[in-house]
């Protein structure tokens, strides 16, 4: 008699990984308590068919490059200029796209706002809500001005009924909202699991190249600040864009950190009002601070793919009333923030050591650019003397461990944009290439010395 088959399996809720029995720890990615039992369906683990994927597996025959069409991949514009720029020029035919962000930040208005709009413009839009009934997202389209639009609504979480009729409307937008909610009936398991993840987005991929539709992803984010998944999807999808920001605060970033199609890096600013999400136009303006500035304020910019964005960057030192002083940073490096500190007291003779310093980046920025690092050095000092930087003044510069102050990339496009929004005065490094502006005084600095002299004259 043969033995009897196992009914159940255990499935690892964070790389996926299958086991025939219980295990405190997975194996593969070394996670304790990840490991969620799941029933084993006969028809599972087939994959997508060849009749699923739109083409016969006989019929697959290669092609040169040279006979590839173009005249089909045209960017869609979505009307929204800060939205085709972070997507990198429009809505590239055939992409899978995947929008995260933290609940309540503004992705179901976003894709709401972008499909009524291009709805409106002709084209043939689908969106698709397993997380709201039909009267929700109509009272959320009311609340943006879009109630009256054309485009259609599909209630629905059962990935193979959405294929089924998005094969038969043939829409050229697509939105899945949210990608967490969808699952196949050929696998077993709950949705938002590892591998009903794992299948719908590869049933999904397959449908947006094949029927060259525009598919948009929602995805949640976990308290980790990845998108939910772990970050399988994030392999998986063309263009990936997070939105940052505080949501309780007025203002959006949406950044792409993942983009086939175009720049990585390049970000867009939103306002968000009563009638959705407006795309700010000078974001710029956005995160300076108007008249002149504070001890402990200084303004830098950081590229934010091809776009050069000034920001206001803040320093506050006071006297500790601990044994070790605090080091808080937001929107900034906590380690970059310590060994600035350290270059402060070995070259600029500024103890540190019994005061707390507070950084913060105005506007709810995150910065990575080491572009920045001369900054924020000179408005610790400004706010530890009390003094002022010199108004309208531009600083730029990254730090190097022996005091000296090292060139930076797109150093001419961060000058041209201090110069556009009025400023007078920019600090640089003294090697590199450095571009002239008419009616800009540019001075340059090799030590950090320097500067510091410099900010206490």
């Amino acid at each position: 008699m043969p033995p009897k088959k196992n009914t159940t399996q255990f499935v690892c809720t964070e790389c996926g990984a299958e086991f025939s029995k219980w295990l405190g720890r997975c194996a593969e990615c070394g996670t304790y308590g990840s490991l969620s039992e799941q029933e084993i369906k006969e028809n599972a683990g087939r994959g997508i068919s060849s009749k699923n994927a739109g083409t016969a597996i006989g019929e697959i025959t290669p092609q040169t490059l040279s006979e590839i069409p173009t005249e089909h991949s045209k960017r869609l514009s979505t009307a929204n200029p800060e939205f085709d720029r972070t997507l990198g020029g429009g809505m590239a035919p055939g992409s899978l796209v995947l929008i995260g962000g933290d609940p309540g930040i503004g992705k179901s208005t976003l894709v709401l706002q972008t499909l009524a709009t291009m709805s409106a413009a002709g084209f043939k839009t689908l969106y698709v809500s397993g997380e709201e009934s039909a009267a929700q997202v109509k009272l959320r389209a009311e609340r943006l001005g879009a109630a009256g639009s054309e485009m259609l609504l599909l209630c629905e979480t059962s990935l193979d009924k959405i294929l089924t009729v998005a094969e038969k409307i043939k829409p050229q937008i697509v939105v899945i909202d949210s990608i967490q909610t969808m699952y196949s009936e050929e696998l077993p398991g709950t949705p938002g699991s590892v591998s009903q993840l794992r299948e719908c987005a590869l049933k999904l991929m397959i449908f947006a190249k094949t029927s060259g539709a525009v598919t948009l992803l929602v995805g949640h984010v976990t308290k980790d600040g990845q998108i939910a998944g772990p970050r399988l999807l994030e392999h998986m999808v063309d263009t990936v864009a997070y939105f940052e920001g505080d949501k309780k605060g007025q203002y959006r970033i949406l950044r792409t950190v993942k983009n086939r199609f175009g720049a990585t890096d390049e970000i867009g600013v939103f306002e968000m009002t009563s009638l959705g999400l407006v795309p700010v136009s000078n974001p710029s303006r956005v995160f300076l601070q108007e008249g002149e500035l504070s001890p402990g304020s200084a303004v830098s910019c950081t590229m934010e793919g091809s776009r050069a964005l000034l920001f206001e960057i803040q320093a506050l030192v006071g006297k500790t009333n601990f044994a070790l002083p605090q080091r808080v940073s937001a929107g900034f490096e906590q380690k970059r923030l310590t060994i600035i500190l350290a270059l402060l007291e070995r070259f600029a003779n500024l103890r540190m050591g019994n005061f707390d310093v507070f950084v913060s980046v105005a506007g709810g920025l995150r910065l990575d650019d080491p572009a920045v690092d001369l900054s924020l050095a000179l408005a610790i000092v400004s706010n530890a003397l009390n003094i002022a930087l010199p108004p309208r003044s531009l600083i730029i510069g990254e730090l190097g461990l022996s005091g000296e102050i090292r060139s930076v990339s797109s150093l001419d496009l961060r000058i041209k944009e201090a110069h556009r929004l009025g400023f007078e005065k920019v600090v640089v490094p003294a090697g590199g290439k450095i571009p002239q502006v008419k009616g800009m005084q540019v001075l340059k600095f090799a030590k950090l010395e320097d500067a510091v002299n410099w900010a206490k004259s």
